[in-house]
């Protein structure tokens, strides 16, 4: 084991090499907008040598407001014509780079898969480059941590060449993760498990499996990925040792990077596995689309059991920024595209539907998902929820943020964690004797301390019953639409649970092909079309 001295040595270099990566999240804080603006002029120049920048007349661009008139707002299928054209392997479509690798992303909105290009700027200024601020920021504020001198665990997904590469080009696609762990360094492979070749394993029990092998006997102090599938492998890492928790597998575990999905349902599942005050939660904001921000601080009251981090907003990354109110969207993208904001003119506590436009030749680009500013000296962000991925059948408006905070504040109360989740409306309906059935909203819900009956495999129905009327309260209290809907004589009747047995989404998941990686159960969906789905699974 590495002595403290060595590591501090080791630290220390890191960070003298990473000085130029400290010294932006300095800027990032003090100097945001100008950085931005810097960074918009930048992005047009080199749209003006694209085709896309051509046809949309990019030379006529003089300043934020012509772009914002010129420039519709765009969703993936807007892009999907000019992203095959580069899947096919034509030249400075998007983006005056050529484009080989595409981050593969079903989202959590649409079954169909997207492919974002990742073009080199985007790889390397964006994607690593805002990791590598995060990893240099938590080591300047944890000089003592081991990082670099112990082993990084991974759980990367996969790559495969483009169907529709043309001309013999060699072109890939796949989980953004595989992407980089593809084109990261070689000195990267010292410090990281498992082997690139078991990391990059399409078959995700396959890949959990090895892990298990090659990793339990590796010093490993820090892993990072979506909180969902990690659980999956640390669970299998606990049933492959025969341990009770994983600091007596990795002694030395101290950091778990977390993004995708929020953290609040798993938290308290985490710190069972791993029982020690020194262990830290990082908050990434990223996607396919780009690396958005992260977790800068690290309060005491980090834990605390409604807190969500606030993430620093990478502002010099290669992306610039546009803010739509959401309570002001319409959906029409030429009403909208003209509501949008810089950096300069957000405000705290307001739900933003965010706009990118990347140096991965994504132009004013809505990956559907809600931030609200914490702060604007410097600008943090939580993220509040995605701008489709919410209910409201009745008028209720339930945001993702809604929902998790509620689940998490309830299941504190019962002493139970949650595996996955999902949430439905059950709509209105005549009832039997001809007056009017409210609608309500139908939970299904895995826990991994099932409500059951003691020696029985059949639910508890008092306990779900019980858990319902807390988790409709907890809603209640946090979101004050759903409070109203639920007014006497309104349009909505208390929350309904669907209890799951253990492995439900898991089995789930598997059978719509789409495990580990960066697959996310949908939280929230607009019909109960996954329900129904989970209600056939066989166990």
């Amino acid at each position: 084991m590495a002595s403290k001295s060595f590591t501090r040595l080791v630290n220390g270099a890191a960070l003298s090499f990473g000085k130029r990566f400290l010294k932006d999240v300095e800027r990032s804080k003090s100097h945001a907008p100008e950085l931005q603006h810097a960074l918009f002029n930048h992005l047009i120049s080199c749209g003006k040598e694209t085709k896309y920048g051509a046809e949309k007349h990019f030379s006529a661009i003089k300043a934020f407001e012509d772009f914002r008139r010129r420039v519709p707002l765009c969703r993936y299928n807007d892009f999907v014509p000019y992203i095959e054209r580069l899947r096919r392997g034509e030249e400075y479509v998007l983006w005056n780079q050529k484009v080989r690798w595409f981050a593969k992303s079903s989202g959590t909105s649409s079954d169909k898969s997207k492919y974002i290009p990742i073009t080199p700027d985007s790889l390397y200024i964006n994607h690593f480059g805002g990791m590598k601020r995060m990893l240099f920021n938590y080591v300047h504020l944890h000089p003592d941590s081991k990082i670099f001198t112990t082993k990084a665990l991974t759980l990367g997904g996969s790559v495969q060449p483009d169907s529709l590469a043309q001309n013999g080009l060699n072109i890939f696609n796949g989980d953004l993760s595989a992407v980089m762990l593809k084109n990261s360094p070689k000195m990267a492979e010292l410090v990281r498990t498992p082997s690139q070749k078991t990391a990059l394993i399409a078959e995700f029990e396959k890949k959990v499996n090895l892990i298990c092998k090659e990793c339990t006997t590796q010093n490993v102090s820090n892993f990072s990925g979506v909180p969902s599938w990690n659980l999956v492998l640390m669970n299998k890492v606990l049933e492959y040792t025969q341990k009770s928790n994983l600091l007596e597998v990795w002694p030395n575990l101290e950091l778990f990077m977390h993004g995708g999905i929020s953290f609040a349902p798993y938290r308290e599942t985490y710190k069972k596995l791993i029982p020690t005050e020194n262990m830290h939660y990082l908050e990434n904001y990223n996607a396919s689309e780009g690396y958005f921000a992260f977790q800068d601080e690290f309060p005491k009251d980090s834990l605390a059991d409604n807190s969500q981090a606030q993430m620093l907003l990478t502002v010099n990354n290669g992306i610039f920024y546009e803010f739509i109110p959401f309570k002001e969207m319409t959906n029409d993208n030429e009403t909208d595209a003209l509501k949008s904001v810089p950096l300069e003119g957000v405000k705290i506590g307001i739900d933003y539907a965010i706009v990118i436009t990347t140096c991965g030749g994504l132009w004013r680009y809505m990956p559907e998902d809600c931030v609200r500013f914490t702060s604007v000296n410097p600008y943090r962000i939580v993220v509040s929820g995605r701008t489709k991925l919410y209910i409201n059948a009745f008028g209720e408006e339930l945001m993702i943020d809604n929902a998790e905070r509620a689940l998490q504040t309830t299941c504190k109360k019962f002493n139970l964690q949650v595996t996955d989740f999902t949430v439905a409306p059950e709509f209105m309906d005549i009832s039997g004797n001809g007056g009017l059935q409210q609608g309500c909203h139908l939970w299904a819900i895995e826990f991994s301390d099932p409500l059951h009956n003691p020696g029985s495999p059949t639910f508890d129905s008092r306990a779900v019953e019980e858990f319902a009327e807390a988790l409709d309260r907890e809603l209640t209290t946090l979101n004050s639409d759903y409070e109203a809907k639920r007014s006497p004589g309104s349009t909505m009747q208390r929350l309904k649970i669907l209890p799951l047995a253990p492995g439900s989404f898991l089995k789930w998941m598997e059978q719509r092909g789409k495990l580990g990686g960066q697959n996310k159960v949908p939280r929230l969906w607009k019909d109960q079309t996954f329900i129904n789905q989970l209600k056939e699974i066989k166990l």
